[in-house]
């Protein structure tokens, strides 16, 4: 583990965000650290999309951009084959 230097204003919105989700300001931070990854390394998803990518890279055993999640997407125009 280690340390990362963040300026005041960010720690205080860690702050407010973790206590409104029930998170430790650390859990906030990585919450935020792996979403921003994932939006990233897959510009295409919504953030909903995104937090099944978490779901999903958990019940794998964690997250590792070695070897991100894959996820088939829907054809355009909605119809599944």
């Amino acid at each position: 583990m280690g340390i990362v230097k963040i300026s005041d204003l960010m720690h205080e919105n860690l702050r407010v965000a973790g206590n409104a989700l029930s998170r430790s300001i650390n859990a906030q931070a990585e919450h935020w650290m792996r979403v921003g990854m994932l939006t990233e390394m897959h510009p295409d998803l919504d953030y909903r999309e995104v937090c099944q990518l978490l779901i999903q890279a958990e019940l794998s055993g964690g997250l590792d951009i070695a070897a991100p999640p894959s996820k088939p997407r829907a054809p355009a125009n909605g119809k599944q084959h």
